[in-house]
């Protein structure tokens, strides 16, 4: 979407939403089916199934996706489309390319060494932007870019959570 027709399709949407905050309220779905003889899940995404698997350090076979592969792509679209969208700024970006590294101490996934947690230890978002813009202008993108973005908004401040198990019968 063109920066002048994202400008005049949200500024409609944003009066809604500071007149009826409950219009403002969306719940985000996703759905996927575990495998019953592999070690994988058929995600639906909005362009197609993703078959997710185990990453290869962690004893997968690298065919499928990694979810934790997964996460950092999320982050890197949802930070790359922040930042576009702060162009509300007009600051003049030539190019941008967002990249997203994570450590995970696979020891914890894999259950081998007590005390050690799951999941990603460090995750490192980076801009590499191509601009003219004077450093003021670029710091006030990156504090927009990341109050803004959806992903990187929840993982620094971590919403409650709840997993359930239901039992089907067929």
């Amino acid at each position: 979407m063109e920066i002048a027709t994202f400008r005049a399709t949200q500024e409609p949407i944003k009066d809604l939403y500071r007149r009826d905050a409950k219009a403002a309220f969306l719940t985000l779905k996703a759905k996927g089916v575990a495998d019953a003889s592999t070690v994988t899940c058929k995600v639906e995404t909005g362009r197609g199934l993703a078959l997710a698997g185990i990453h290869p350090m962690a004893g997968g076979s690298g065919q499928e996706l990694c979810s934790g592969d997964m996460l950092l792509e999320a982050l890197i679209a949802c930070a790359g489309v922040s930042m576009r969208a702060a162009a509300v700024l007009e600051i003049p970006i030539r190019s941008a390319e967002v990249s997203a590294e994570g450590d995970v101490d696979l020891r914890g996934t894999l259950g081998v060494t007590a005390g050690v947690p799951v999941g990603f230890k460090e995750i490192r978002l980076r801009f590499d932007i191509d601009t003219d813009a004077p450093q003021s202008q670029l710091d006030q993108l990156l504090e927009l870019t990341d109050r803004y973005c959806v992903i990187f908004q929840t993982i620094q401040n971590s919403p409650s959570t709840t997993v359930k198990l239901h039992r089907v019968i067929q």
